[in-house]
């Protein structure tokens, strides 16, 4: 019980020093991504919890597939609407999946998630792209959606996700960063 509370104060104390990160501080620098990208600590965390790791409903899994050639003929914003789709319908699931009240060390790590995916949400949608903004539409996976019930595989693909889909959008906007 007390390190369920321990990790929790380590958790939400750690998410409060991206609270204030611009989405061009986000794009600029390469640091603060790596810094975001908590999946790592949680799998460390996920593997030191004498808890069970199957959730008790089913998280419908981002679409972490990329084919590099039809990525890049898509524009930022249907990039940023691909992404934001994923991490929708991954928060979600995992909001739907995190027993409320529950000090476990899986809750924990499933609020955390979603604080994380919450971030990642915010600076996406304040993103300023300079392009034509073509209508907010519903965004809409790129994949054949799939469930799972293990919080294993859930950070795997969220893992995915922000290593494949969103650094390479990144990428593709840093040139509009100003030169240190």
């Amino acid at each position: 019980m007390a390190l369920s509370r321990l990790l929790l104060l380590y958790m939400l104390a750690s998410e409060v020093r991206y609270a204030e990160t611009k989405p061009i501080d986000f794009v600029c620098s390469r640091s603060s991504r790596r810094a975001m990208n908590i999946v790592t600590e949680m799998q460390t965390a996920l593997n030191e919890c004498n808890c069970s790791t199957i959730l008790p409903t089913p998280v419908l899994l981002p679409c972490t597939e990329l084919h590099v050639a039809s990525w890049e003929r898509k524009s930022h914003h249907e990039r940023r609407q691909d992404i934001s789709a994923s991490l929708r319908y991954l928060f979600e699931g995992v909001k739907v999946a995190r027993p409320l009240g529950r000090a476990e060390c899986a809750s924990v790590l499933l609020q955390r998630l979603e604080h994380n995916i919450n971030g990642y949400l915010l600076i996406l949608t304040h993103l300023q792209l300079n392009e034509q903004q073509e209508p907010e539409e519903s965004p809409e996976l790129s994949c054949v959606p799939r469930t799972t019930l293990s919080l294993s595989t859930v950070l795997l693909n969220y893992r995915r996700l922000i290593m494949g889909k969103l650094e390479r959008l990144m990428m593709s906007l840093e040139s509009r960063c100003l030169p240190q």
